[in-house]
């Protein structure tokens, strides 16, 4: 039974993961789904970590498994660390070639996400979510901020966010990032926990 094209094609990335032995979890809107208010995407969003000095070699394993979507996609993985792949009906696939301790710990978190009786999607926590939307900073990623504390409510553990968003913050040196999450956490949850 397909869950759609999108569905698809992350169950495609997941068996190509499995089947290389990547260490991996879907990340951005299909993990979303799970976790937030689901909306559309029209893409796929994965985090696989590598060995430093194996980006070369995971990109071109992983397009051994999945069609790439532009030409050399392996040289674009190895400037960009970004492998740009599609499933077979055309559905974009951004793997994230995975590398800080941040990213090891997030995929190190990942759990799976029961879709039906026979599926299962290896996502990242609803806390490592939070954390990324917050760090894109974007007006749809603050809009996803909102729906997962929405959602999640005191189920999520805000201490580990703001622990795994500080030095992130610090590192793009856009401190206003965790205070803009934090007036959100006031407002939606009606009070600095």
């Amino acid at each position: 039974m397909s869950l759609g094209p999108v569905f698809d094609a992350a169950l495609a990335a997941q068996a190509a993961c499995t089947k290389l032995g990547l260490p991996y979890c879907v990340i951005g809107g299909v993990a979303l789904q799970r976790w937030g208010e689901p909306r559309f995407t029209a893409d796929v969003d994965l985090s696989v970590l590598v060995e430093p000095g194996e980006e070369a070699r995971t990109a071109r394993i992983l397009l051994g498994e999945l069609p790439a979507r532009i030409e050399d996609a392996a040289g674009f993985a190895e400037r960009t660390r970004v492998v740009l792949a599609q499933s077979g009906q055309g559905v974009g696939i951004d793997v994230v070639l995975a590398a800080l301790p941040y990213e090891s710990r997030m995929i190190s978190r990942s759990s799976p996400w029961q879709i039906d009786d026979a599926t299962a999607l290896q996502t990242c926590s609803a806390e490592d979510l939070l954390v990324m939307k917050a760090f894109a900073a974007r007006d749809k990623d603050w809009a996803d901020v909102t729906s997962i504390l929405e959602r999640q409510g005191r189920k999520l553990d805000l201490d580990l966010v703001r622990e795994e968003l500080r030095p992130l913050v610090e590192a793009k040196e856009q401190p206003d990032i965790a205070m803009q999450l934090e007036r959100r956490i006031e407002r939606i949850l009606g009070e600095l926990l």
